[in-house]
């Protein structure tokens, strides 16, 4: 498991496959002059990431309004996360990790417990990187209902 990433702290870059098998990327400074929400979730259309990707896409608007634009990650493949993306009526980017190599490189991926037994997996997390790149905030083993409003309150959107 790669160490959890600390504010301040460079976000790593990285290039994946959307839903509809188009590369989204994000790069440390890419000057669109916006903030990068990277949420990871453990599967699409389970019940918890159901709700937490709907939290989003009920806030999408005033995230946006703040600058922020929303990037989803999880281990699922493009076809699912496309199936995911249409019944739900996500509109931000789900982006398929299938090696999980970029949870890994954002602290996102490791050991587990469920029902006794050990093992490893996504931890859902979430990650705000500021238009420079940076790490502005950091926070992992978020609880997917509720997830959202905190994460509002934390970047004070509803001041």
């Amino acid at each position: 498991m790669a160490d959890r990433l600390m504010t301040g702290a460079d976000a790593p870059g990285f290039t994946l496959k959307d839903s509809a098998g188009n590369d989204v990327s994000l790069a440390a400074g890419d000057g669109d002059g916006s903030g990068t929400i990277v949420y990871f979730y453990p599967a699409a259309s389970t019940p918890g990431c159901t709700k937490e990707a709907c939290d989003f896409r009920d806030n999408l608007a005033s995230f946006a309004s703040a600058g922020y634009r929303i990037l989803g990650v999880s281990p699922d493949p493009v076809k699912k996360l496309a199936a995911f993306a249409a019944k739900e009526a996500l509109s931000f980017p789900l982006l398929s990790d299938e090696d999980h190599a970029v949870a890994e490189a954002y602290g996102a991926w490791g050991e587990k417990k469920n029902y006794g037994k050990t093992y490893q997996g996504l931890i859902r997390s979430t990650i705000v990187v500021d238009p420079d790149g940076k790490v502005a905030l950091a926070q992992y083993n978020v609880r997917a209902t509720g997830h959202v409003a905190k994460l509002r309150r934390d970047l004070k959107l509803d001041a």
